[in-house]
């Protein structure tokens, strides 16, 4: 039986779809207007890419808090708004024939950033509008609708990029942000918005409570830097990709929206394979044996060369490696999940996040270096190189028990601690507060 979540609930569901189908409809468009129409080299188009991330990475330490103490329809609203007209800029620009690289690097700063609020807002808005025991059905909706915007938005937008070019497939990603604040507009009902509050701001000592948390459980540790090293490794090939395939081997838009729209479906698969691979291998197995796989079949792209061979070099590696992600990610968020207190998992998880993004962002323009001093190949064949050494990172058996059974129905309701990593949780934020009460221990 379908699960009624309500009518303001489709309005943000709605929103949420439309700009996500606009995002990847238009996959690929700002690389391929800076390849094709301002003839940008592989580092640019690299740098293009990478300081949507820094700036990501940069604001995800300070815009949460900032948007906690507002009230969170607003802030989803001028966001898109935002994302709007930034991104409508481009195609305006580019009938003037006033369009640069430079408005482009902005365009993807700004998006970026408020991409960051409007995420931050809506997670928020999600929680108070829906009760907590229909959480992972409306989170599971969202989800379903993101795998499927994966598969369908690049194929389609490779085809409307063909068919009209990239400027107007850009026109069309501006268009579904605005469709998408009307949607947040149509919800009724109350919002929500935190106390202001001076002790509740961010500072420095409550960034380093999250860091030294992870770095004192030696499987967080581990599997924090097994994921930033594959997730930047990965993502450093991305803009290099786009330059090879557009660029030297001239594939046709339709076909690099293929590319990267059919390996989506085995995410799809691989998260649906994830808890019965683990319910009848376990857990450790699973992790060990998919984050091997996840790190081998990146250097398959080794092997890409022009034309149709090339195309199905693409999907068939990318898709195997989305499979093992697929498969290897839910387990590996849900082992930091458990392994992290209440009280901390916002500081780890934002810390993570923003580590990641950086990583992501340097190694971008490392690579795109690489590749104007070698090529494009030369540069994505190391990282597949360097991704063969990142599974030693993963953590040994040892370090992941069986999770322990809750002291008690009572001391779980009340959120005591269950395992020996969130005891050491509890004196590190008693550590942490005792060091932010008394001004950073002066």
């Amino acid at each position: 039986m379908r699960v009624r979540l309500g009518r303001s609930f489709g309005w943000l569901w709605s929103a949420y779809a439309v700009s996500t189908y606009g995002t990847w409809l238009a996959f690929g468009a700002f690389p391929l207007i800076a390849v094709q129409v301002l003839h940008a080299s592989a580092f640019a188009v690299s740098v293009l890419e990478a300081a949507g991330l820094a700036v990501a990475a940069i604001v995800a330490f300070s815009l949460g808090p900032w948007v906690e103490h507002r009230a969170k329809r607003p802030v989803m609203i001028a966001m898109d708004l935002i994302r709007f007209v930034a991104v409508a800029s481009v195609p305006i620009a580019y009938v003037l024939g006033l369009l640069s690289y430079g408005q482009l690097l902005v365009v993807s700063v700004i998006s970026g950033t408020a991409s960051i609020a409007f995420s931050a807002a809506s997670g928020a808005y999600l929680k108070y509008l829906v009760r907590g025991d229909q959480l992972l059905v409306a989170n599971g909706r969202f989800e379903g609708t993101n795998w499927v915007a994966t598969a369908a938005g690049p194929p389609l937008g490779g085809a409307l990029i063909g068919l009209l070019g990239p400027v107007i497939t850009v026109m069309a990603d501006a268009l579904s942000y605005l469709l998408s604040a009307l949607g947040v507009l149509r919800v009724r009902g109350g919002d929500i918005a935190a106390p202001r509050d001076r002790a509740t701001r961010l500072r420095g000592a409550d960034l380093l409570c999250g860091w030294r948390f992870i770095l004192r459980d030696r499987a967080l540790r581990r599997l924090f830097l097994n994921s930033i090293l594959v997730s930047s490794l990965i993502m450093a090939t991305a803009p290099l990709l786009s330059v090879l395939l557009l660029g030297q081997y001239h594939f046709p838009a339709w076909q690099y929206g293929l590319a990267f729209g059919i390996p989506a479906v085995g995410g799809f698969v691989g998260a649906r394979l994830s808890a019965r691979l683990v319910a009848r291998y376990g857990r450790y197995r699973i992790m060990i044996v998919f984050g091997w796989l996840r790190s081998l079949f990146p250097l398959g792209l080794a092997f890409v060369g022009p034309g149709i061979p090339g195309l199905l070099t693409v999907i068939v590696v990318e898709g195997l490696l989305i499979t093992c992600m697929g498969i290897f990610n839910p387990i590996y968020a849900t082992e930091r999940l458990r392994r992290t207190p209440v009280d901390r998992t916002a500081q780890v998880l934002s810390t993570w996040s923003a580590i990641s993004k950086l990583l992501q962002a340097v190694l971008m323009v490392i690579w795109g270096i690489l590749a104007t001093l070698t090529s494009p190949l030369a540069a994505i064949t190391l990282s597949g190189v360097l991704l063969l050494a990142t599974p030693l990172l993963l953590p040994r058996r040892i370090h992941l028990p069986a999770p322990e059974p809750a002291v008690s129905d009572a001391g779980v309701r009340a959120g005591w601690p269950t395992s020996e990593p969130c005891v050491r949780a509890v004196l590190e934020t008693a550590v942490c507060e005792t060091h932010r009460s008394t001004g950073g221990g002066r």
